[in-house]
């Protein structure tokens, strides 16, 4: 009579191949096991995470797909889980296959499923950072079940995350059920006839250590010139893709250096399983010297044991625990001396060697993957049959159903890219195509730059990269260093059609650089963003209009994010916001809370320039007048009905006179909102969040004319509100404001969730 579990059928949530990734390998062959333990070849269905856009050409194993950074994905993965009734829910978690903070996207998937939930964590750290505890603790609370692979790991869930021990289990990693052979049977598939193997095999990266391995070479190859270094695997794509082969090449000069090139094989590949084993097989020793001490999983390791090889290890944690008691030797972290000292060892004495590796072989048969089948299938049944979390899940459900963050869309860069040249992004457009007649301004490129960089950290879009640098560059050249000033506009046939732009133009272009400054992770970017940065800072101080201040402020907020200690960038500041401050104070009065005669553009940025300059220079008068007055703003821009009702700029609102209510325009929404949203970082008060979403639902048809602004089908943004409906025409300015709207909200939507997260672990912990 068929098991239970034979009727099981299972959503599995990780990687998957063809991504080459240790966890795509663990997620196959593991529902590979799990459907030979059912004898049902569907009994596991993948959901697979993709981190590239194109995503892979999966097997028809994979039933849904997650673009990695887009949260809404993981909501609707849930959405596709309980239409679909599974049965249990599967999650390799480790936290960077995931997006948001440490992987915190993935909470929008556990919050919101029906079925019982069973996690298998790759990654436990002992000393985590309060984000990284809080995103595993709320992963925890969402699980009915997790397997990890070691006891070390259970203790640290049980004492460091306050893991509830009957959820915890202890699965060891699965391996291939491999016969216990002689090493010289395959060595000739591999041309190492003769020789005496030492193998390290996985994806290639800086923390693996190999280099330390190299180093113990010269003396062993000395006194064994049989000896060959096998390192198998392809660099990781991660690594791939920031410094290329940057590490690889560097194993390489140094065995040139030291003289044992021709004693080491470098295969860079992603071997499939078949071909591992044999290469496992014909091994006399593995080394794995991997430098990350709280590692509480390897699959190498795992594999190399349960192929019978004497292993030498550093201590990391799942090497200490899987190699005691004889089954393989330890080594210190960054020692060659030591790895020389045990190979020789090992060489000298074939007979400690087969004794060591039998050791190993006989401990892992437990971990076959047909015997890690049967423990998953016993923990599911205890998930569904004894749910820990049954109730906590109709609540999430309920509040789910009610969160305030709703109705965000993505970010849909179509029509960006659509505005953006070789040269950089276009002013105008004719309805929705841009218009070369007005060629390119400052201002637009320097929030094209921001828009960019924020998109990447939302998207990881890496192509957005070289947009950035497009934007950047044109900044670059429209620096005049003669006058020390930025030139605006350039016409479409490259000619700059002033020596220098307006204030305001200038004070954007140092907002742009503060904030690639602040966020862009090339340090080439970075360097030239600061160096230009230094030069046209100067220039502020010169200026009269407030809202000059108020742009190069949020600029210098950027900058002293990530540079606080730059003094001479300081003073710049401090001599601003004050300068700021004081136009507040001696012309503001209790019937017209403003530093001007006139509401005119982009008044929002005056307050949010307050707020975020009073937070960094402690100054809480400066802070509670950026309030006051975005308080009045807002006020005064909101319609009997509670939406937003935009001054327009056909008249704007002069003291003693008429709110013009007509033309409304994009920006003046953005600049609100984002003030808004300071206000709530800064007092953590969720009237300013509420406030800020009346801001952003402007653009989505809450407005005077209940007309959505932005355009869905292609990512666009009209060019304003006009009392006969919307400016038909889609141009930078508008789709910029959109974009640096619906980037902040989708931030502000992570991190007020995460501060939600964290309220909810309080109350839990009572």
């Amino acid at each position: 009579m068929d098991s239970p579990a034979r009727h099981l059928h299972i959503a599995c949530v990780g990687t998957y191949p063809p991504r080459p990734c240790g966890i795509a390998t663990f997620t196959r062959d593991l529902c590979d096991a799990i459907n030979v333990d059912a004898g049902d070849d569907r009994a596991c269905h993948i959901i697979a995470i993709n981190h590239q856009k194109e995503g892979y050409a999966y097997s028809n194993d994979v039933r849904f797909e997650i673009r990695q950074q887009q949260a809404a994905d993981y909501r609707r993965a849930a959405d596709f889980a309980n239409v679909h009734h599974y049965d249990v829910l599967l999650v390799e978690h480790e936290y960077g296959i995931f997006g948001g903070d440490h992987g915190e996207h993935l909470l929008g998937l556990l919050r919101n499923v029906r079925m019982p939930v069973v996690a298998t964590l790759h990654t436990v750290l002992p000393e985590p950072d309060t984000r990284m505890r809080q995103v595993t603790e709320s992963v925890l609370q969402c699980c009915d079940r997790v397997s990890v692979m070691s006891q070390r790991a259970a203790e640290i869930l049980e004492t460091v995350y306050d893991a509830c021990p009957d959820k915890v289990c202890v699965i060891p990693h699965g391996i291939p059920d491999l016969a216990f052979v002689d090493a010289g049977f395959y060595k000739d598939q591999f041309g190492v006839e003769g020789k005496t193997m030492m193998l390290t095999f996985g994806l290639l990266s800086p923390g693996k250590g190999i280099e330390y391995v190299i180093k113990a070479l010269p003396p062993l190859v000395r006194d064994h010139p049989e000896l060959v270094y096998v390192i198998i695997g392809a660099t990781h794509p991660n690594i791939l893709r920031q410094s290329g082969e940057s590490y690889r090449h560097s194993l390489q000069h140094l065995a040139e250096d030291l003289g044992v090139l021709a004693h080491i094989v470098f295969d860079d590949r992603y071997v499939d399983l078949d071909e591992l084993c044999k290469f496992l097989m014909a091994a006399d020793i593995y080394v794995t010297p991997s430098l990350g001490e709280h590692q509480i999983a390897s699959g190498t390791l795992a594999y190399a044991m349960g192929a019978g090889k004497p292993i030498i290890a550093t201590p990391y944690t799942y090497a200490k625990e899987m190699l005691a008691e004889g089954r393989g030797s330890l080594v210190p972290f960054r020692d060659s001396e030591a790895i020389t000292c045990e190979v020789e060892k090992w060489l000298v004495d074939p007979a400690e060697r087969l004794a060591v590796g039998k050791a190993a072989y006989l401990h892992s048969r437990d971990a076959v993957w047909s015997s890690v089948a049967a423990s998953y299938r016993k923990v599911f049944e205890e998930a569904i049959h004894e749910p820990c979390n049954a109730t906590q899940r109709s609540s999430r459900l309920v509040q789910s159903s009610t969160s305030p963050l709703h109705a965000v869309p993505e970010v849909d860069l179509s029509a960006f890219k659509t505005m953006t040249d070789d040269v950089g992004i276009i002013q105008h457009a004719w309805y929705t195509t841009p218009d070369r007649n007005h060629g390119y301004c400052i201002d637009d490129n320097a929030r094209a730059l921001v828009v960019a960089l924020q998109a990447v950290e939302l998207t990881a879009d890496v192509v957005l990269h070289g947009f950035a640098r497009r934007y950047l560059s044109f900044i670059h050249h429209a620096y005049n260093p003669d006058v020390g000033r930025f030139r605006n506009f350039l016409s479409y046939d490259r000619r700059w059609l002033e020596e220098e732009g307006s204030e305001d133009s200038h004070s954007r272009a140092l907002w742009g650089l503060g904030y690639t400054i602040k966020l862009a992770n090339d340090e080439g970017m970075r360097m030239a963003a600061v160096e230009l940065f230094d030069q046209a800072i100067v220039a502020a101080t010169e200026f009269t209009s407030p809202r000059a201040w108020a742009f190069a402020l949020v600029g210098v907020d950027d900058y002293l994010n990530r540079y606080r200690g730059d003094s001479e960038v300081q003073r710049t500041g401090q001599i601003l916001a004050n300068r700021l401050h004081r136009q507040f104070v001696d012309h503001t009065h209790e019937d017209w809370f403003w530093p001007e005669h006139t509401l005119t553009y982009s008044c929002g940025k005056l307050p949010h320039a307050l707020l975020c300059s009073g937070d960094w220079l402690a100054d809480d008068d400066m802070i509670d007048m950026g309030l006051r007055s975005l308080d009045w703003l807002l006020d005064l821009q909101t319609a009997p009905a509670g939406h937003l009702s935009l001054i327009g700029n056909r008249g704007w609102y002069p003291r003693d006179g008429q709110k013009a209510g007509f033309d409304q325009q994009p920006i003046e929404a953005h600049a609100l909102l984002e003030a808004c949203l300071e206000a709530h970082r800064i007092t953590e008060d969720d009237q300013w969040f509420v406030r800020a979403r009346r801001c952003f639902d402007w653009f989505l048809g809450r407005n005077d004319l209940g007309i959505a602004i932005y355009n869905y089908q292609t990512g666009g943004c009209r060019d304003g509100l006009h009392a006969d409906g919307v400016n038909l025409n889609e141009g930078a300015e508008s789709i910029l404001a959109w974009l640096l709207s619906v980037c902040a909200m989708r931030s502000a939507r992570l991190i007020e969730s995460s501060r939600q997260s964290s309220e909810d672990l309080v109350t839990s912990h009572g």
